[in-house]
């Protein structure tokens, strides 16, 4: 039997050690619930907050690159939308020069059909100028090219070449005086005409070639970021599921703590009996 003081208490001193050692983990595991992560903060786990801080960075610039992705896509989309109206035009015009290179036309008739021819042509100068996005536009003169982040260096990008589609261009080889109001006016279009219908059509193929890229990209993107999310939540995350049957022990202890600091309180009392 050990000394009986009234002065030093070792029970209750040692019954307070382990309540307040219930009470730490008790309030860590509230921390663990309240929050859904195993470590929210530096005191947690200091290497572990680091990790974790480094890649939520990664996951954010990766957001950057989406949105730079995307506004690459609509840029690519729109154009070649208006492309390919272009293409269409292009079909028709032929129709029309094909038929006023017949010699046989009667001056009326040919008058309306470079009318049409006419309109047809100058609907193309239009296609180009409403074929923009943003500000952006890929099949005007002198367009600047597509350039869309690649990663989250700012170092590489994804290009998406301009394809000028513009009147008497590289790309369209008619121009804002072509007509068809002659047989030989006439011939010399459809040879424009078709020309043009075959560098059209590849530039069109181009500009589907850079929007897949794009868009094949903006896949990859997605998927690591989704892949970089899931590894931070692997190392932070709480399991809840055991944290609820942890609270559930430790809420015990602490009650079991508290009756236990109560019994080695009483001790000092009943050394008085010793004096009766």
């Amino acid at each position: 039997m050990g000394n009986q003081s009234i002065n030093t208490n070792v029970s209750a001193m040692l019954a307070l050690q382990n309540l307040n050692a219930s009470q730490t983990e008790l309030r860590s595991v509230e921390q663990r619930i309240a929050t859904g992560q195993k470590v929210s903060s530096a005191k947690d786990n200091g290497a572990i907050f680091a990790i974790a801080t480094t890649q939520r960075a990664s996951s954010r610039a990766l957001d950057a690159v989406r949105e730079s992705l995307q506004r690459g896509q609509s840029v690519v989309d729109v154009s070649a939308a208006s492309g390919e109206i272009i293409s269409d035009l292009l079909i028709q015009m032929k129709e029309k020069a094909l038929a006023a290179a017949d010699a046989q036309l009667n001056t009326n008739s040919r008058a309306a059909m470079n009318a049409d021819f006419v309109s047809l042509r100058d609907q193309i100068t239009k296609a180009v100028n409403n074929g923009g996005f943003n500000g952006a536009n890929l099949i005007k003169a002198s367009a600047p090219d597509v350039r869309a982040l690649a990663d989250e260096t700012g170092q590489s990008f994804l290009t998406v070449k301009a394809q000028d589609l513009s009147l008497n261009s590289a790309n369209v080889k008619v121009t804002a005086t072509t007509s068809v109001s002659t047989v030989i006016l006439a011939q010399g279009a459809l040879s424009q005409v078709n020309e043009s219908l075959q560098l059209v059509s590849l530039a069109l193929a181009k500009l589907g070639t850079g929007g897949r890229a794009l868009s094949t990209h903006l896949v990859f993107v997605n998927k690591l970021q989704d892949a970089i999310d899931a590894g931070i939540g692997n190392i932070v995350d709480a399991d809840l599921a055991k944290e609820s049957a942890r609270i559930q022990a430790l809420q015990t202890k602490q009650q079991l703590g508290f009756q236990a600091l109560s019994i080695a309180n009483q001790g000092p009392g009943q050394l008085m009996s010793l004096f009766r």
